[in-house]
């Protein structure tokens, strides 16, 4: 049991450190060298993370300002919706 909990707080701890390396916003963008659709995507996913993040950081934002336009913008809506549930608008209700 008690190897568990070790285990588990490791890991509670070690999966938000290594989501922040990846954080938008935190300087890794220019204009020449831009995010793209898959960076919109893996934003729009650790959104929560870096919405957390950017309370006690201020250069950290949940969406990066360098990014390729709509390409990039539809990467991250598409993972903000489907993250949040909106893939279960398709899902039946079994009511037994």
């Amino acid at each position: 049991m008690k190897k568990k909990l070790s285990l588990l707080f490791i890991v509670a701890l070690g999966v938000p450190l290594i989501l922040s390396g990846c954080i938008p916003g935190d300087g890794t963008y220019t204009s020449s060298d831009r995010a793209g659709f898959f960076w919109g995507v893996w934003h729009g996913w650790i959104a929560p993370i870096s919405l957390i993040a950017g309370i006690f950081k201020e250069n950290i934002r949940v969406y990066e300002t360098m990014n390729t336009g709509w390409f990039y913008d539809f990467g991250f809506y598409i993972a903000i919706i489907s993250g949040f549930g909106g893939i279960s608008l398709f899902r039946k209700d079994s009511k037994k």
